[in-house]
This record gives C-alpha cells, structure tokens and sequence, in this order.
C-alpha cells in the first residue's frame, strides 16, 4: 500500500515539474500581446492588472490553463480566454517560464 501512495505521489511530482518546464527566451518573444495589459517585463502602470513578474512559475501556468479551458470567471476572465485560447501548451509553458525568470 505505501508503494502504491509512493508511486502517485511520484507522479504528481513528475507531472508539475514537465507542466513547470519552459524556455524562458522563447516566452519573452512571445510575450508581445500580454504587454499591454501586464506591462514591459511584466510591470503594470494600470493597478486592475496583476504584475507577472517574479510570479511563481507552475502558478502562472496552471493560471493560464485555467483561463484557456475556461475554468476561470469575472474580472478579466473572457478577455484572458480570448488572448490564451490560441496558445499551446508550450507556449503557456514558456510564458510562464519567461515572467517567473523575472525581478519582480
């Protein structure tokens, strides 16, 4: 029985950390739309807008992914949805990897 717990738990853990795997370089090239509301490196001006910056990492991904299936509502949800729901999983990946890589 303990095996069995071992082994899910070492799946969860190998899961986050392929969901956490990025390239941060490739997410500043495409970090060109997320700019206008979150700001140059990830710094807003506009407060209504959350700083990106130094974000954790499997946070932003898995925030993104929420976003993209929909499974986040109010606020900004439906504009964020629109901007995601092009993105593949690498791209999210490397979004993420790209803002967490920053000072905040």
């Amino acid at each position: 029985m303990k095996l069995v717990s071992v082994m899910v738990v070492m799946a969860g853990v190998l899961s986050f950390s392929a969901m956490a795997a990025g390239d941060a370089a490739a997410g500043k090239n495409k970090s060109a739309s997320c700019m206008a509301c979150h700001g140059a490196e990830g710094k807003v001006s506009v407060p209504m807008y959350p700083n990106l910056a130094g974000q954790n990492q499997m946070y932003l991904e898995h925030s993104l992914q929420a976003y993209k299936k929909g499974e986040r509502s109010g606020g900004q949800a439906e504009v964020m949805k629109a901007y995601v729901s092009g993105l593949s999983d690498e791209d999210i990946a490397d979004l993420a990897a790209y803002y967490a890589s920053l000072k905040p």
